[in-house]
């Protein structure tokens, strides 16, 4: 596992979740010493490309690349190649995409980190988003339960090299009771204090969702905060009380 892992900052990963470079860069000024980490998701990336990415790095920050690639093995090893290039601390595939794809973009990130100089990233591997329940996963055709979903997804991430997954909160205690204290767990899905009550409508389109305490004492290795901090009228005040609540 990640050896900074440890600290309550370092475990803090904000999702840069903004329209353009200026207000991401704003937000990363700001934030800088409290946050562990940056994600740069596909809203973003979309928006700006690849030089916002390359641009933090060369700051010194840890950026977490969260494009859940998800394609025919060759495509994304391609584009974990490139990301790993780019010189990113970690990154997103989704374990969906078989075993295969997984192979092929951890094979990849391990031959552009040697050629490139670059470190090798993480690569984690998408489980359930926190958008979906059980009735959602039916629909598209999985019947066996939500969690057994995850934890069977997270088998066949970690048999294809992958460092860890990315999982709700709600699954944590399964992962941890299946696949051991040594997995990598980022986790989504993460509310302030204020906003964990069930049904409550500041969790937004996220329907598993946890307390940032609750999230790390379950076992979560990292956990990713978005719209709690950014949207707050001081982000670096929003921060630091999650990081007191920590």
């Amino acid at each position: 596992m990640d050896q900074l892992v440890a600290s309550p900052y370092t475990r803090l990963i904000v999702a840069l979740d903004v329209d353009d470079a200026r207000a991401a860069l704003e937000l990363a000024d700001r934030l800088r010493g409290v946050a562990g980490a940056f994600k740069i998701g596909s809203r973003l990336f979309t928006a700006e490309g690849p030089s916002l990415a390359r641009q933090m790095v060369e700051h010194g920050d840890r950026v977490f690349l969260d494009l859940k690639f998800h394609d025919i093995p060759h495509t994304v090893a391609g584009a974990v190649a490139t990301a790993t290039r780019l010189g990113v601390w970690m990154l997103t595939v989704h374990a969906s995409g078989g075993v295969a794809m997984m192979r092929a973009a951890r094979y990849a990130a391990d031959a552009a980190a040697m050629t490139s100089g670059h470190p090798t990233p993480l690569i984690v591997g998408i489980t359930v988003l926190t958008s979906l329940d059980a009735g959602a996963l039916e629909a598209v055709g999985v019947s066996r339960p939500l969690e057994h979903q995850v934890v069977a997804l997270a088998r066949e991430a970690c048999g294809a090299g992958l460092d860890g997954v990315v999982a709700s909160p709600l699954e944590i205690a399964p992962l941890r009771r299946a696949l051991g204290a040594s997995l990598l767990i980022v986790t989504p899905g993460i509310r302030g204090a204020e906003a964990k009550a069930p049904g409550d409508a500041t969790k937004d389109d996220q329907t598993r969702t946890m307390g940032a305490a609750e999230a790390l004492d379950a076992g979560a290795s990292y956990i990713v905060v978005g719209r709690p901090i950014i949207a707050a009228a001081d982000p670096r005040a929003a921060a630091e009380r999650m990081i007191r609540e920590l």
